[in-house]
């Protein structure tokens, strides 16, 4: 059984990795003049999820704002 800190981690290189797929498949789109899309829109709200959750991260400290790259 993983400890609660190794749950953690695990759990926020997630969120930063799925952070930076959102990200990238959103300019893939963009670049395809595909913002009015179902799919644009669907991802939009995930990016935003993630992050609100890195946001959380910060807020309390678990991460350092300087640590992670806004696209």
């Amino acid at each position: 059984m993983k400890s609660r800190l190794e749950a953690f981690e695990e759990m926020l290189s997630e969120v930063l990795q799925k952070y930076s797929e959102t990200s990238e498949k959103l300019e893939k789109l963009k670049a395809e003049g595909k913002t009015k899309t179902a799919s644009f829109r669907e991802l939009l709200g995930e990016k935003l999820t993630c992050r609100y959750m890195i946001s959380l991260y910060e807020k309390h400290g678990l991460i350092q704002k300087n640590n992670f790259k806004e696209r």
